[in-house]
Formats: structure tokens, C-alpha cells, sequence
């Protein structure tokens, strides 16, 4: 590994692409200390440690906590971009756009642009109320109201600029690397949280540590198991030549959507909360109190329903999305290949179909296992902030994706990878 990672340096093109990306994500970091004007951060730290803020701040990084410039993170432009693909499923329009390639991707990615600044600008507003209640906006008026919600809203369009810049220029994804950086850069302040916990001893670490490990293996073990469908393809004489007749597979993940059915679910559990603040009725706020984790005095039980609920459709719908068996099978057809024993066209299309959907579900279990993990702990165990779960999921995840990304490039220039 460190080989490969001297030999990435020794490139002048990959070792540009390294830089630029680490010195976007400290910019990044930046920004998520830098406080909005006319706010009292010391009042809303309180207020985040856990519940539905609580997550909002695991994917700001301690930005929200200290009311900072990128408070809202990236979550506005993952939501916009959930609402886009919902709305390529009934609007036949956006589905067509989405089957043009890359002319119609980059058009459906300018409305989800435009989408995420009103939604910044949504959530914003739905900030500043909510931590009015508790005295964290030192002057209510419509001039300091308008200066907060420009800058939050301005910092959400700058963290999207500055992921897409990552894309063009660095490496790796640039939305899941910001949000690697913010789950990354609260590591060292959880730690010290740690060993100041009274009562915390040795035993008490050491579980931590094992549980930490063993959460890591198991989130790589699913993250990289797949079921490999043999394909056959026809010999065919062009000519004088022989084409085809080769064997190969298709990889069937058994965690096809990664992380996103979480965010997703993240995203809706949000969205009864960020409507409280609008209304203040007793009714949508005790809804929003039953979409609510529960704290260290116990895990809501609606909250958990609910919370497995969503992730395993999302994760249905998402795989959905991602790979479609009809499509594939007529790729195979269009190209001579088929499924040893299966007739080609629909009968490889259902069978396709069948084992997508045995290896989701233990996949979403999975996923909605270790979504919950963090609530578990610090509902019965005292965990002093969101250990392991999501967390560890998008740090693995986006790991494992950025080190495929660099070792391709290193295997164009005849180096060794990193993962062998």
C-alpha cells in the first residue's frame, strides 16, 4: 500500500489531482469553523448532540453546532438530488433526459442545482426560527434574519461548487468526499469526549475499539460481496476472423445502492422537523417528536419502525434505478450473450430480477443494522456522541470508491494498485 502511495506522488498528474483534492476538503474545513454573524454558537452546541439535529451535524461536520458558514452541509443537494430521481420515474420528460447520455445528465444536474438553493434557502429560514427559541440569534430583524439565511444558502451553493471542482480536477467522488472530511474531522474530538466520560475504564475502550474493528470488517465484507452471474457469448466469423465465445460474469453487489439508502431515509426523517419550525402546531410537532431517535433516555420505538421502514424501500428503489434486468438482458441479447440454461430476453430478465431481489434485502438489514447502531449506543451504553454507523458506512465506503479511482489510474501508467 505505502508503495503504491509513493508510487501515486511520483506521478506529476496523479499527485497534482491528491493536492488539489486535500486542499479543497481544507478549504472546506474552513468554512465549517467560521461562524455567521449575529449568532450565539454557545447556545446551540447544547442542542445538537443528538435527536434529528444530531444528524444534521454528523453530515455538516461541527459546522451546525457552531452555527457556521456550511451549517446546512451538503444534505440540501443530496435532497434535491433524491427528488430528482423520484421525479425521472413519473415524468417522462426526465426520463428520456436521463437516457441521453451526458447531454441529458448535465441538464438534469442544472435542475437539481437550482433545486438545492431553494432548498438552502428553506432550510435556512427553518434554522433561524428553530434556534431562535433558544436565544441563539442575538438580533431577530428582518436585516440580520436576511443576512444569515444569504450566508447559509450561499455556503450550501459553494460546498456544491467546490465537490463538482473535485470531479473535474481531483480524485474521487467530490459530494462524498466533503462528507467524508466531515465525519473524518470529528474523530479526534469524539476520542477526547471519550476518556473524559466519567466512569469510562479500560474495558469499557477496549469494547469500543473491538466493536469499531469488527463494524469496519463487516461493513467491507458486505460492501465488496457480490454474486457473480456467469455470461456466455456466441462464437461469431466476421470474415476471416472468430468473435466471441468467451466467459465472463455480471456482479450482482449485495449492497447495490452503498450508503444513499440511508442518506435517503435521513433526508424524510429531516423533513417533519424542518416543517415544525414553520408551524408551530402541537400536532406537527409532536409528529416531528415521534420521527425523533429518543436521546440517551431510550430509542423512540416509532422512530426505529420507521427508520428500518424506509431504508429497505430505499434500498429497493434505489437498486431499481441503478441496474435495470430488462435492459440487461437485451444488452446480452443485442451482443450474442447469454445465461448458461436461460433462454435470452425475458426469461434472463426475470431470472436477473429474482436474485437482485434475495441479495438486497440481507443487504438493506445490514444497512439499517448499522444505521441504528449509533442510537443503541448511546441510548443503553452513555456513548457520548454518534459512534460507528452511518458514519463508519460513508467512511468505509468512500475509502474503498476514492482507492478504486486512484489504483485505476495507476494501472493506465503500468504501476501496482493497492488493492491486489
Amino acid at each position: 500500500m505505502f508503495r503504491a502511495l509513493l508510487n501515486a506522488f511520483r506521478i506529476r498528474e496523479i499527485r497534482n489531482k491528491i493536492l488539489f483534492t486535500l486542499g479543497i476538503l481544507a478549504l472546506y474545513r474552513f468554512g465549517s469553523t467560521l461562524t455567521v454573524p449575529g449568532v450565539d454558537s454557545s447556545k446551540i452546541l447544547e442542542q445538537v448532540q443528538t435527536g434529528v439535529m444530531g444528524m444534521m451535524d454528523l453530515f455538516s461536520g461541527g459546522a451546525m453546532g457552531r452555527f457556521a458558514v456550511f451549517s446546512l452541509g451538503i444534505m440540501p443537494y443530496i435532497t434535491a438530488s433524491i427528488i430528482m430521481q423520484l421525479l425521472q420515474v413519473v415524468i417522462p420528460k426526465l426520463e428520456q433526459l436521463a437516457k441521453e447520455g451526458e447531454a441529458g445528465r448535465r441538464k438534469i444536474n442544472q435542475i437539481a442545482r437550482y433545486m438545492t438553493v431553494g432548498l438552502a434557502f428553506i432550510q435556512s429560514v427553518a434554522m433561524v426560527f428553530f434556534f431562535r427559541n433558544f436565544g441563539a440569534i442575538v438580533n431577530f430583524d428582518f436585516i440580520h434574519v436576511a443576512l444569515i439565511v444569504i450566508t447559509l444558502t450561499a455556503g450550501t451553493t459553494l460546498i456544491m461548487w467546490l465537490g463538482e471542482l473535485i470531479n473535474i480536477h481531483g480524485i474521487g467522488n467530490g459530494i462524498s468526499l466533503i462528507i467524508f472530511a466531515s465525519i473524518i474531522s470529528r474523530i479526534p474530538g469524539q476520542v477526547i469526549s471519550l476518556f473524559r466520560l466519567k466512569g469510562t475504564n479500560i474495558f469499557y475502550i477496549v469494547f469500543l475499539a473491538v466493536l469499531s474493528v469488527g463494524i469496519i470488517m463487516a461493513i467491507v465484507l458486505i460492501q465488496q460481496g457480490e454474486r457473480k452471474i456467469p455470461v456466455q457469448y456466441a462464437k461469431r466469423i466476421v470474415g476471416r476472423k472468430v468473435f466471441g465465445g468467451q466467459s465472463t460474469y455480471i456482479p450482482l453487489k449485495v449492497n447495490q445502492s452503498g450508503v444513499m439508502p440511508i442518506i435517503f431515509a435521513v433526508a424524510v426523517m429531516l423533513f417533519p422537523a424542518t416543517i415544525a419550525q414553520f408551524i408551530p402546531n402541537k400536532f406537527v410537532q409532536s409528529f416531528a417528536d415521534m420521527l425523533s431517535p429518543g436521546g440517551q433516555g431510550g430509542i423512540n420505538p416509532i422512530y426505529v419502525v420507521t427508520y428500518i421502514v424506509l431504508i429497505i424501500v430505499f434500498a429497493y428503489f434505489y437498486t431499481a434505478i441503478t441496474f435495470n434486468p430488462l435492459d440487461t438482458a437485451d444488452n446480452l441479447r443485442r451482443y450474442g450473450g447469454f445465461i448458461p440454461g436461460l433462454r435470452p430476453g425475458k426469461n434472463t430478465a426475470e431470472y436477473l430480477t429474482n436474485i437482485l431481489n434475495r441479495i438486497t434485502l440481507p443487504g438493506a438489514v445490514f444497512l439499517a443494522i448499522i444505521a441504528l447502531l449509533p442510537e443503541v449506543l448511546i441510548a443503553y451504553l452513555g456513548v457520548p456522541f454518534r459512534f460507528g454507523g452511518t458514519s463508519l458506512l460513508i467512511a468505509v465506503g468512500v475509502s474503498l470508491d476514492t482507492m478504486r479511482q486512484l489504483e485505476s489510474q495507476l494501472i493506465m501508467r503500468d504501476y501496482e494498485g493497492f488493492l491486489k
